[in-house]
């Protein structure tokens, strides 16, 4: 996993208290000391509570992680508790408390994912995209990892993937020649490629990308690519990407394919947490 810098931590702070807690000051109950209990309210796939932790002690607060991030929890599970002075913790726990269940949504909401295409084929990952909200992509990324998937593309620095907006600007340079001006221009790294329909996959596969992505296909023309795919000496991965949920993963990975590319999860609802405090 990342490593959150501490301005990273600072930022999600200051975002709800650029001024302070006006309320808190208000009341003049800032100076009691207090203990916070966090535990789950619905069934969920835990996530965030690392980064919730850091923010609660950046601070001033003693945190205690009860249940790290991936663990499946069934309703009243504990999964956080701090205590320290009032003023700490109203500044920090709606912050650390909306993140860890935002980011729960993605991580269950992957986690349903990964059941589907286990089931069916063990081997097959789920890859998610960098398709978040800007600024949320490090934290949604790491969610998706607490729910048992993987990253597809950190960013644009990461990997090559040719789209179909990059080829706009070749004029129709044969797939071949792509390839292999690709190969000559990063030779350490696998090229890929997303195409939108089979004749393009098939065309791709015989010019020798490492992996094609397929963008949006029916399973009838995924299962065409695979088998194409399999007639070579080498077969490059064949990656699906586009529409595909639970529902459907795990016709999808029937094909053959393997490789799921999704930014479904991060569309995922929130879980809910219940919130305890307690003067000390």
């Amino acid at each position: 996993m990342w490593i959150l810098p501490e301005s990273e931590i600072d930022r999600l702070i200051f975002e709800d208290a650029p001024g302070g807690d006006l309320t808190t000051a208000a009341m003049a109950i800032g100076e009691q000391h207090g203990r916070l209990a966090l535990r789950a309210r619905d069934a969920m796939v835990l996530a965030g509570v690392e980064v919730a932790a850091r923010m609660m002690e950046r601070v001033g607060l003693q945190a205690r992680i009860e249940t790290r991030s991936g663990a499946r929890l069934e309703p009243g599970a504990p999964v956080l508790s701090a205590t320290g002075s009032a003023a700490a913790l109203h500044r920090v726990w709606k912050s650390a408390k909306n993140l860890m269940e935002s980011l729960s949504g993605i991580a269950t909401a992957t986690r349903a994912m990964v059941d589907a295409v286990e089931a069916v084929a063990p081997d097959v990952r789920i890859a998610l995209t960098r398709k978040t909200f800007p600024g949320s992509r490090v934290l949604s990324q790491l969610a998706a990892m607490a729910g048992g998937g993987i990253v597809h593309r950190a960013g644009l620095s990461e990997t090559i993937l040719i789209f179909a907006e990059h080829r706009a600007f070749l004029r129709d340079e044969p797939l071949h020649a792509l390839a292999a001006r690709m190969r000559r221009a990063a030779p350490e790294r696998k090229i890929e490629i997303e195409v939108g329909s089979v004749a393009e996959a098939l065309e791709a596969i015989d010019a020798g990308f490492d992996a094609i992505q397929l963008e949006k296909f029916a399973p009838a023309g995924m299962a065409a690519v695979v088998a194409h795919a399999r007639s070579r000496q080498r077969p490059p991965l064949i990656a699906a990407a586009g529409g595909i949920t639970p529902e459907n993963a795990a016709q999808c990975v029937s094909t053959g394919i393997g490789l799921v590319v999704t930014s479904w999860p991060y569309a995922a609802r929130p879980r809910d947490l219940a919130t305890e405090f307690q003067p000390v």
